[in-house]
């Protein structure tokens, strides 16, 4: 196959302890999947189900790292998350099956430039560019799940310049990672290489240029992101 110009490098993310490295194909993300952190912004964990939003797969940061400040927001967010690594596509994927489905875990920062997803909201309007824009998807090492000691329970969180801003456990997750990869798989067939960030704890909030972000979940990864200069 000839193509008009070198296709764009193959997006990828290292594998924890190995030389080896994850090929991503896309990145789904799901929203409002902790209670309290869907309170936070003003919405009913009780009522909604799962809903997902993508971000291009070279959004992707292996870490440790350090992202430039984007461009177009004066409100970046950190949002730290669960991170699922398909390694057995499909579709109409049974809970019960998930787990055969799953090729590793991580934890990866969502970053969302916050006054755009609002502005988005009030006007009907998509999240692209709030969410999937340049860096914004730092990922720890991919943990093959033979080392994964629990995708149903354990601390996950964040702090700014060692200030703890994110505390809580997978197991609050609303909907757990078996039924919303369940649920995603109704809609699309996945593919090896798709990578499922699950959601975000209560807690979120504003980082600078110059703030350092670590985080983890605990028996799984954990991670470090320096916020550089504006892009």
């Amino acid at each position: 196959m000839r193509f008009v110009f070198p296709p764009a490098p193959q997006a990828a993310l290292a594998v924890a302890g190995s030389t080896d490295h994850f090929p991503v194909r896309r990145v789904f993300c799901v929203g409002r999947n902790y209670a309290a952190h869907a309170r936070e912004f003003g919405n009913d964990p009780d009522r909604d189900p799962p809903f997902f939003f993508t971000k291009p797969a070279d959004a992707v940061v292996n870490t440790p790292c350090t992202v430039p400040y984007p461009p177009l927001t004066e409100d970046l967010h950190f949002e730290i998350e669960l991170v699922i690594a398909i390694g057995k596509g499909g579709a109409d994927i049974s809970a019960a099956d998930v787990p055969d489905h799953i090729w590793g875990a991580s934890v990866g920062i969502d970053l969302t430039r916050r006054d755009l997803q609002n502005e988005a909201k009030k006007m009907s309007r998509p999240w692209d560019w709030s969410k999937a824009f340049d860096h914004s998807a730092p990922i720890a090492p991919i943990v093959p799940m033979a080392d994964v000691p629990s995708l149903t329970q354990g601390r996950i969180w964040l702090a700014v310049n060692g200030e703890i801003k994110q505390d809580a456990d997978i197991a609050d997750l609303i909907w757990p990672v078996a039924d919303h990869i369940a649920t995603l798989s109704q809609a699309m067939t996945l593919a090896p290489g798709d990578i499922i960030m699950t959601g975000t704890p209560a807690g979120v909030g504003a980082v600078t240029p110059g703030d350092v972000m670590t985080g983890g979940v605990d028996g799984i990864a954990e991670l470090e992101v320096t916020v550089g200069p504006r892009a």
